[in-house]
Parts: structure tokens; sequence; C-alpha cells
């Protein structure tokens, strides 16, 4: 098979889900790299709590950086491109790292198969996560690994990967640990003139990127082991018990794919003497599992970084088996992975929470053309869970937005909450005691809000018009909401026909108020009641 073919197949997959991939999937994405990278270059914007206390590297938010600053300097700067072009070259490396799998499986087509068609992958392999870059580079690493014959290529990858997210030891100790057991080297000359070596250079360059960039010494690595691990800082954000990576996590991420690898789980565990790659790989797999078990917060893409181990085991598994497979078996197998990753790549892609993205483009508009009537911009107030949205990444103009906050407790105060909590405990308590309220023009000039809270709050939009609602998601919890409203500030002299019942329809008012029906007199006009009955409620 050609290799320059293999990898443009690669690199087209990987930039079709830059443009085929519109919704939103974590924080991350945007907070820890692209919000990053646009305070980095263009002076303002917003870092959060893990940038102020050192647990993050810069090292790919600066890459990202460079990129908006050549965009600044060709006058480029646009939302678009500051959008894409962190994509397309996440994309790219991610293609690149398809490749190398295609590589390491020995050039198998069932290897370039399931990674290409993989759902998960497809979701998050153009996104900036920082759990992108670790999958890729873990990939690329794997396929440089000696798993046969001797080099320590991998380690440059590998030792990156550590540096950027330090769970990422968690797989790369036991294959450190097999590559000196198998080596036919001696231990001392790998360790010290092979390991440390490579270990020094990397860590030399990424302690000097974060300490020139955090303005004082750094080992980010240290500090996010000391928040994560030691304080258990992530189980502010959510717990989920002990076995979800083996129950729901692996599973989940693996897709359809689960089949295969469990098939080859079995067989690999039956006979492990006969298949010596894989054995390793399940261990590293499993030792990864139990230990990232032990903590409590727990994502799906945590376990991002296991899928070339596990799509390895599968490929595997399905080349030995398609030896012996009828041709009609092979074809109905693969249109079954196809369709099975097919289904949650488009719906998750393409319609499940794709309102945080589509109301920043309204919102970008809205910042760069609203002026109020003292000809003031924009002023944005987000009341929805913190980080619901990508920020001025999307947006790109200096005005003023505030969202609420949630930094865990980092002091431990006593009881704390943070700002989110105590927004939805008491929101109407909330924005009485932290947004003035008159004159009318010291509002903000727009809110942003999931529908429910509409109701909820309707005593401080009455203030307000409906600008804009967008479409969010089927699926909601209780601070979300189907689809996702914009709200913009009355002008002097627009009148509120969006939120007060006397203009409202018969139907709405029926719908909301049914004991009200009866009052209805003769000339289809409802009495005084309906006031009698605001007022009570």
């Amino acid at each position: 098979m050609n290799l320059i073919l293999v990898f443009l197949f690669c690199l087209a997959v990987r930039t079709a889900s830059v443009f085929v991939v519109k919704t939103f999937y974590v924080p991350d994405e945007y907070w820890q790299s692209l919000e990053v990278a646009h305070k980095i270059t263009f002076g303002y914007g917003y870092l959060t709590w893990e940038w102020v206390e050192g647990i993050r590297s810069y090292i790919y938010p600066v890459i990202i950086a460079g990129i908006y600053k050549i965009l600044a300097l060709l006058s480029l700067d646009t939302v678009k491109w500051l959008i894409i072009l962190p994509r397309l070259l996440q994309a790219t490396l991610s293609a690149y790292s398809d490749y190398r799998f295609f590589i390491w499986t020995g050039k198998k087509k069932w290897g370039l198969f399931l990674m290409a068609v993989s759902w998960f992958w497809f979701y998050t392999g153009s996104r900036t996560l920082s759990n992108t870059l670790e999958t890729s580079l873990t990939t690329i690493a794997l396929s440089y690994f000696p798993w046969n014959g001797e080099g320590v290529a991998y380690l440059w990858p590998a030792a990156l990967c550590v540096f950027l997210r330090p769970t990422a030891m968690i797989i790369w100790l036991p294959l450190v640990f097999y590559h000196l057991h198998k080596s036919k080297l001696r231990w001392t000359e790998l360790v010290f003139k092979r390991f440390i070596v490579v270990g020094l250079l990397v860590a030399a360059i990424s302690v000097g990127i974060d300490s020139y960039m955090h303005g004082r010494f750094l080992i980010t690595p240290y500090e996010f082991l000391k928040y994560n691990v030691i304080q258990n800082i992530g189980s502010f954000y959510g717990s989920h018990p002990w076995y979800w990576y083996f129950t729901v996590g692996l599973p989940t991420v693996l897709g359809i794919n689960f089949l295969p690898f469990l098939f080859g789980t079995i067989e690999t565990i039956r006979h492990s003497r006969a298949y010596p790659t894989r054995k390793y790989l399940l261990l590293t797999v499993f030792l990864s599992l139990i230990i990232l078990s032990t903590v409590e917060h727990k994502e799906f893409r945590f376990v991002c970084v296991l899928l070339p181990l596990c799509l390895y085991i599968a490929s595997d598994t399905l080349t030995r088996w398609s030896y012996k497979a009828s041709r009609i078996s092979l074809w109905f197998v693969a249109i079954l992975i196809i369709v099975g990753n097919a289904i949650p790549a488009w719906y998750l892609s393409t319609i499940h929470q794709r309102g945080p993205i589509d109301v920043m483009t309204k919102l970008n508009h809205i910042a760069s053309e609203y002026k109020s009537e003292q000809n003031r911009p924009a002023n944005i107030l987000f009341l929805m869970p913190c980080h619901s949205t990508p920020y001025y990444s999307h947006i790109h103009q200096n005005v003023t937005m505030r969202f609420l906050t949630c930094e865990p407790n980092l002091k431990d105060t006593p009881n704390y909450k943070d700002e989110a909590e105590l927004f939805f405990e008491s929101p109407v308590h909330w924005l009485r005691s932290h947004i003035p309220s008159y004159p009318r023009s010291a509002k903000p000039s727009h809110v942003v809000l999931y529908e429910p809270l509409a109701d909820t709050i309707n005593e401080f939009l009455v203030d307000y018009k409906l600008l804009e609602k967008v479409a969010n998601a089927e699926y909601i919890n209780s601070r979300t909401g189907r689809n996702i409203l914009i709200y913009q500030r009355l002008r002097d002299g627009e009148e509120n026909k969006f939120n007060r019942n006397e203009f409202r329809s018969e139907d709405e008012l029926v719908v909301k108020y049914p004991d009200l029906a009866e009052f209805k007199n003769i000339d289809g006009v409802y009495d005084e009641v309906e006031t009698e009955h605001n007022l009570f409620n």
C-alpha cells in the first residue's frame, strides 16, 4: 500500500472532522488552550485558576499563540481563522499519528480502518484538547517503541507527554520497564545514556517555557499532581464510582470497537505467550485503568490515551480472524463497525450540544455591531454553569464579559460554595446582590442563559427583550436546556412585549394559569383577576 496515499487518507479524515464537528464537548478544549493563547497574543482574555496556580503547561497554548501572532501580523486574525487554524494543526498531528499507527500495526488494513472509523477519535481528534495532543503523541511514541529490536526514539514524544499531562507516566512506566527487561543493552547504559539524557533535555525545555510564562520557577507536573492527586481537587468537579472506567468509560470510548477488543483480550489471556506485544499492551491498559480508578473525578477523555493500545489489540484480532473468514463475513463485520461508529460520531459531532458554539457566533456579531444609547459597546453576562461556552477566542472583541466562576476550595474554607453554586441556589437573590438594577443602563447589555432559567429570573429580565434562541441539545440536566437564549437590554422608549403577561396570547395564559380560564368574559378578554393572580405568584 502506498504510504503517501495512506497519510493523505488520514489527513483527509481528520481535516473533514474539523469542518464536521461543530459541537461543544468539554470546556478544556477552549479554556486550557485557545483562551490562554488569545490572552498571550492579544493581551486580553481570561485565565482560569489552573493557570494562576501553575498546574498547566504553556507548551500547547504557546504553539497556538504562535499561529495567532502570525495571523495578527498578516491582519488575518478573524474569529474564523482563530478557531479553524489551531484545529487544522491538531488534525494534521492526529493524521500523522494515524499514519504511524498503521505502520505500527504492520501496515495492516484493519489497523488503518479501525483508527479511521473510531467514533471517539473522529469526535475528538481535531479538538484543541491536551488529551487529544497526548493521544497523538502517545500513538507516535508507541509506533517507535522497540517491540522488536532496539531504539529510544519513542522517548522524545513519551517524555513530552509526561510534561504535558503527568498522568501519561501511568502508561510509560510499565513500558519503560518492559524495554529495560527485553533490551540486550545493559540497563545502566539505557538509563544513564538514554533515559536520563532525553528526560533532562525535555524537562529543561518544558520547565524553561513554563517558568518564563508563569513568571516564576515552576515544575508543572509536580503542581499538577499536588493539586489533582494529593489534594484531590478534581473531585470538586464531580466523582464516579471506582469501577466506572471498566463498565462505562472505556467501553463507551471504544464503542462498537469494544467487541473485537474484548475478543482479543480473552484470546490474549488464554494464549499470552503467542501474543507478547498484546500481552504487555493489555497489562498497560489494565494498570492504567486501575490507577485512574483511584481518582474520584473521572471523564471519558481521560482514557482517550488508551485508544491506540486497545485498537492495536482489536485490529490484530480482526486481522487474524479475517484470514479464515468468508468474504460475506468480512463485509458484514466491516459495515457493522462503520455503522456502529458513524451513528454516535454524527449525532455528537453535529447535533448534541451545538448551542454553545452557535451562540458564540451570535455574540461575535453582537460584540462587533452593538452600541448602547451612550455609545458603549456590549456588556455580556453569562448566567450558565461555569465555562459553558468558549470565551474571547470566539468573539475576539475587547468587550466586557462576565460568567459565573467555579474555582475549587483552594483555601479550605468551611462550607465553601463557588459562585455558580451560589447563583443556582437562589438566582434572584444573587442578581439583586451582584447586578445593579438602576439605572437600566447599568445592567449588562446582553444576558445569555439556558431556557429553563428564564422563568425563574423573569423579574430581572423585565428590562430585556429576547433577541436570539439557539438550539442546544435534546438531553439536558437540571441546569441546562434544549435552547440557549440571548436577551438584549431595552433601549429608552422600548416596551417589553416579551416578558409581560399583558402581551401574551390567550392560549399562552391559559396554559400557564389554567385556573384563569373561567374568568374569561364574553368579549374574550381576561378580567382583572389575572393581575391579582400575578401579585400572589
